[in-house]
């Protein structure tokens, strides 16, 4: 059995692949993300993108950042071998919107902002707005998820490496 410390520096490889993966189909395909969640109206990369590049012995890291920002030096990062380790996303469903940020090394949630709620009217109604609350936290983990399992299957598959990868790399080129 691997140490969990050689384990994780093994494979948190995974993690950066997905979130490179996620942006792929976020911008090329987003009609997969149906196959996904069904509720899903979109989702968006937000107002902050962070990359890593690992070639030639030295690491570069791309932070992208603000609400107008193009991706356009995302995608040259891509092009020279980078991969996201961070992204901020914004989930829709039909009436509510999640903002949070998600690190591919870990795939911790960071600033995980769930939709407003009811107000709280009396006393009573404390147990409702936390079961409430959690739910909606509950949502946005379950979202990813099921996105990172659909990664997994894909990745371990033989599709990856005949059609998915060629089409991620197309992307990237186009």
């Amino acid at each position: 059995m691997l140490d969990v410390a050689v384990a994780y520096n093994r494979y948190k490889f995974i993690g950066n692949e997905f979130l490179t993966w996620l942006w792929f189909i976020i911008d090329a395909n987003p009609d997969y993300l149906k196959t996904v969640d069904q509720t899903i109206v979109a989702l968006n990369i937000g107002n902050r993108i962070v990359l890593e590049n690992n070639s030639n012995d030295s690491s570069e890291i791309i932070t992208i950042k603000g609400d107008d920002a193009g991706l356009e030096e995302g995608i040259l990062s891509l092009r020279k071998g980078a991969v996201v380790i961070e992204m901020n996303l914004i989930y829709k469903t039909e009436n509510q919107d999640w903002k949070f940020s998600l690190k591919g090394e870990s795939l911790s949630f960071s600033g995980l902002k769930p939709p407003e709620t009811g107000p709280l009217e009396t006393k009573d109604d404390i147990e409702g707005l936390l079961l409430e609350k959690a739910y909606l936290f509950e949502k946005a983990i379950e979202l990813i998820n099921r996105l990172f399992n659909a990664f997994l299957n894909l990745r371990v598959s033989s599709d990856w490496n005949t059609s998915l990868l060629p089409e991620i790399r197309k992307w990237v080129q186009a």
